[in-house]
Order: structure tokens, then sequence, then C-alpha cells
């Protein structure tokens, strides 16, 4: 019987906002596991008794990245850590996108601003911002060229709190098309998922965001699996060591598919719009624990 830690955050008061949490550690004790949820910062918690931990949703970390990162050390030293350490400590950083641009990757184009670098902003087209290190639209907005002040601002306060910046086109394909997340487990396509667009003019950077708004299911194209697969494939050391994945694609002005991000730490998986992947996600967990069923 292998023993499963499925890593989530602590909610404290509120409700918990990772509906496929229980229903996922249901599924696996059902299939044979010992199996149960734990805050990633428990400092009870016995890491080195798991045969397998997977990060689900450590939904907090952005604004503890280093306290993260040092978690996710810790754990991969005493036990099987899903996805591995060095994948994790590359993707808590956004600055994968411009190693994924440099790899031929469709990528929304993006600039790095860090603390007291120069700052320049666009002047003729509409622009986002948001930090290298974040979650669920955490510190972001768009802005028009008038409203460079406020940007600034917003700049401002994320040095100042020790966060380098990303500047990025604002992509108006997501106002048509959407945002799609294709998810990935085991290596292969799970399923995939269209949201609407996050951003909406004015609204404040430290305004709390609706993440996913109007997500509904979605069959990807051609196009779409090809950039998804393409940009998995650049991960250092290779899309194969991956248990989970999230690509999340959006419409450049041509028309074609590109990267806005790869969620490879503790994608949302949207199991709730799709309980048919239930199965196939629980046994993707038991055999990363090396426990097949049957």
């Amino acid at each position: 019987m292998p023993r499963i830690a499925l890593v989530t955050y602590d909610p404290g008061a509120e409700p918990h906002r990772d509906a496929d949490l229980p229903v996922l550690v249901r599924a696996l004790v059902a299939a044979g596991a010992e199996a149960e949820a734990r805050y990633w910062d428990d400092p009870e918690a016995h890491w080195a008794g798991y045969d397998l931990v997977v990060i689900r949703s450590t939904w907090d970390y952005s604004g503890r990245s280093a306290q993260f990162g040092a978690w996710v050390e810790r754990v991969a030293a005493l036990t099987r850590l899903a996805n591995p350490a060095p994948v994790v400590r590359w993707n808590t950083d956004k600055r994968y996108l411009g190693e994924l641009a440099a790899a031929q990757v469709p990528t929304v184009p993006t600039r790095y601003v860090g603390p007291g670098e120069p700052v320049v902003l666009p002047a003729d087209h509409e622009y986002v911002i948001k930090p290298t290190s974040g979650a669920g639209a955490r510190f972001a907005a768009r802005y028009t060229p008038a409203e460079r002040d406020t940007a600034e601002r917003h700049l401002a306060r994320m040095h100042a709190e020790g966060f380098t910046a990303m500047v990025q086109p604002y992509v108006r394909g997501v106002d048509v098309s959407g945002e799609r997340a294709l998810q990935f487990f085991g290596g292969r396509l799970l399923h995939a998922s269209r949201k609407g667009a996050v951003l909406a003019p004015g609204t404040p950077y430290d305004a709390e965001k609706v993440a996913h708004p109007d997500l509904e299911r979605w069959q990807p194209t051609g196009a779409e699996l090809a950039v998804a697969e393409k940009a998995l494939a650049a991960v250092p050391g290779g899309a194969a060591g991956l248990l989970y994945a999230r690509v999340d694609l959006v419409d450049a002005q041509d028309g074609q598919p590109r990267v806005m991000e790869l969620e490879l730490v503790e994608p949302n998986l949207f199991l709730f719009l799709h309980p048919d992947s239930l199965p196939r996600v629980t046994q993707e967990i038991l055999t990363a624990a090396e426990y097949v069923t049957g």
C-alpha cells in the first residue's frame, strides 16, 4: 500500500479553494493507496514517510518563494517529489518564457524589469504588467499608454517587495477566443479547458481577481497541441520527467496560438469540469508511486 501525500495550502478560516483535492484523495484511497492531503508548510509533516509527494495546490507559495523553494529541496532529498525539484525550481520563475522563446517555442513576447533597472513601457499599445513569481493574476494589471503613471506606481510597488516585473503586450485575441489550458498527465494530453479574459480594463493590480472566468471544456486544435508539445519538449530535462503539466495558450494577432504560461508546479486540474479524467489521474499517480492496480 503506497503512502501518498497531496500537498496543498493552509486555508485558515476560509473555505479551501481546491475542489478537486478531496475527490482525488478519495479516489486514491479507493484504488488501494494510503493517501492524504498535507499543507506544505506543516512543521509536523513527516515527508520521508511517503512514497510519493505530489504538489497539488500550494497556491500561497508565491508570497513566500524562498521558503517554498527550501521546502522543495528538503522534500526531494527525502522521497520522490512530483514534479521533480529541478523542474519546480525552473518553473517558479517566469523568466522561463525567455528560455522557451529562445528554443523557438511560440510565446507571448516578454520583457523583464528588475528592481533598479530602467523602466521602458510601450507607448503605442496596451500592455500587461505582472510579476515573474505569482499565481491567480496576483499583482497583474493591463494598461494603456495613457496610464503610464499608474503603471509606474505598480512597478515601484512590485520592486519594493523584491519582485521582478514582466511587461507583455496585451494579447487581444484573449477577448475573442479566450485562453486555453491544455492539461497533460503522465506525458499525454489529459483534457483541455477554455476561460475568458481575466484582466478587465481599469482593474487595480492589487484587486482580487477571478482566476478562471467562464471556464468551459475545450477540444484543442492540432495547432494548439503542437505548440503545447513543443513547449513541454523545451523543459530542462524534457517532458518525460513530468507527472503533470498545463500549457496556457492565447491567440496572437496572426491567429496562431502562443504560450502565455507553462504551469508545472501547482496547476488547477479542473477535475470538477472533467470528472471523466479522474480514473486516469488516479492511475498515473499510483504509477508514479510505483504501484499499479490490477
